[in-house]
């Protein structure tokens, strides 16, 4: 396993291509967003995927989140509403999970029993910059196990899940707390979880 630093600033475009080929060829890494670490791969990687879930003990029925690179994209994956472009405009790039309809390029095992699906957009340059590198969204769920405390440094995540992963990106310190989860099916925004993100319909 690599640990691979990059500005978080700046991220040095060598270093994101590299990391977009880890990707492309299946693999898991862990990154920095504007909330926690995550854990993630390639949308398109389903074994990639099914390894995810396995590392974090989780359940197939509750999918994970997947990261976008703007409006446009998250149109491609989920079903936006007018009110829902609208918050979204307002809100993102910002430490927030949004809940939607999944369109039908989102793949199965990223949806609900309901077909919804979690998005994010988050203020993070290195996180924003492996998405648009890759031209698909990035799986994303929070580097640390059940039972366990958060990591909030790249050492601390490679520490936790050791040779299971592929690359840890070094991006330096993140906050630690997780992201505001809001739901906004049927335009009735509801949070779900109150996380960094101070959210106002």
């Amino acid at each position: 396993m690599a640990i691979i630093t990059v500005n978080p600033e700046n991220p040095q475009g060598r270093l994101i291509n590299r990391v977009v080929e880890i990707l492309e060829k299946g693999g898991v890494i862990a990154y920095p967003t504007d909330t926690q670490y995550g854990l993630g791969c390639d949308l398109a990687q389903k074994k990639a995927i099914e390894k995810i879930y396995r590392l974090k003990k989780r359940s197939l029925k509750t999918p994970f989140s997947v990261i976008c690179a703007d409006l446009t994209h998250i149109a491609e994956y989920a079903r936006v509403s007018n009110y829902a472009y609208r918050t979204l405009k307002r809100l993102l790039p910002g430490p927030f999970t949004f809940v939607l309809p999944g369109s039908r390029q989102m793949p199965q095992i990223m949806l609900s029993k309901r077909h919804e699906c979690g998005i994010r957009v988050p203020d993070h340059p290195i996180a924003m910059a492996l998405v648009a590198a890759l031209g698909r969204p990035l799986i994303n769920t929070s580097a640390h196990l059940p039972e366990e405390p958060t990591p909030n440094s790249a050492q601390e995540v490679a520490d936790l899940f050791g040779g299971q992963l592929d690359a840890v990106i070094d991006g330096g310190p993140v906050p630690g707390q997780p992201s505001t989860l809001v739901s906004l099916i049927d335009d009735d925004p509801r949070i779900l979880r109150q996380g960094l993100g101070e959210f106002s319909g």
